[in-house]
């Protein structure tokens, strides 16, 4: 059985602050603090994890996510055994391709069947894990080596379309959304995670993380123009865009129609950001990772309130 949870996504300016915060989460009872690739100010985040999760007790550490291209499976399992001496059962390894511009661009990836390079270096790294060692040869992932022992770090990976929902249901500990309505986590990615499930008949539960954007505000307006700022991005990049189409939205790189934003983004005065977070929980996902979209101009209060209110949901639970 999944015991649903409400994390928070961390965004840090730098590694100092990273664990600040990660350190107020916990003194708030949030816990998992998740973070991007991004999310330590530029930092690697499973450095700053092992800092931050060495400084504090109980809360966990989840990555959402740790792209595959730039790291052959070795390093990143090396770092995750790191973690997991330090502060064991805290790390949530999240992994994933990320997307193809970025990849592309920044490291100049051979970005080719993105599906099977993550299903290979799934395949490879739970094999590792649950049997300390693995010789895994496919396509895109060769690894073959060992560890000291066996480990139960927790293995996920991110989701977009159905058949990545299917594969996170056949392969991980739980599937990470990103950037998807409610109704389309609902009516397509649940659907297409029990199938993986059932395909591999599994046992233990697998929880769809539904990575869902806040914000505390009883201003709709300023709400609204903080998501259309902070998450415009998406909605210039193909796979989103066919996600979007999918889920019954119509995007062409411009600003979201209001109907999508209110599928996408939890907004609201605090009682009403917990209700609509709860409401992810009791139509199946598992879990929710609450990010909160920041206010530039009142950035540690914006911090304090988001929190606070990703606490009271959890004790709502």
């Amino acid at each position: 059985m999944i015991t649903p949870e409400i994390g928070t996504l961390i965004s840090a300016s730098d590694t100092g602050d990273f664990c600040d915060q990660v350190s107020l989460a916990e003194s708030l009872q949030i816990p998992t603090a998740w973070t991007t690739i991004g999310g330590a100010g530029g930092a690697d985040p499973l450095t700053a994890f092992a800092a931050a999760l060495d400084r504090t007790n109980t809360i966990k550490g989840g990555t959402a996510i740790i792209p595959t291209w730039p790291r052959h499976p070795l390093a990143i399992a090396q770092q995750a055994l790191s973690i997991d001496e330090l502060a064991p059962g805290r790390l949530r390894l999240g992994i994933g391709p990320s997307h193809k511009p970025m990849m592309t661009k920044s490291i100049g990836a051979e970005w080719t069947k993105p599906l099977t390079h993550l299903r290979e270096y799934l395949m490879a790294l739970s094999t590792l894990f649950e049997t300390g060692e693995v010789d895994f040869s496919g396509d895109q992932v060769t690894l073959n080596t060992s560890i000291k022992k066996p480990t139960s770090i927790e293995l996920l990976a991110s989701a977009l379309r159905p058949k990545s929902f299917m594969t996170c249901g056949e392969l991980t500990d739980g599937a990470i959304s990103w950037m998807c309505p409610k109704t389309y986590l609902v009516e397509k990615a649940l659907p297409a995670l029990e199938a993986g499930i059932k395909l591999q008949q599994k046992q233990k539960p697998v929880p769809l993380i539904a990575h869902v954007p806040i914000v505390v505000s009883d201003d709709r307006e300023k709400a609204k123009g903080l998501a259309q700022e902070q998450l415009h991005r998406y909605s210039t990049i193909p796979f989103y865009q066919a996600m979007f189409r999918e889920a019954g939205f119509l995007i062409d790189g411009e600003a979201y129609p209001v109907e999508l934003l209110d599928d996408l983004v939890v907004s609201g005065t605090k009682a009403e950001v917990i209700e609509k977070l709860k409401q992810y929980i009791e139509s199946g996902c598992g879990e929710v990772l609450a990010a909160p979209l920041i206010d530039p101009e009142n950035r540690s209060e914006s911090i304090k309130i988001s929190f606070e209110t990703i606490s009271e949901a959890n004790k709502s639970l």
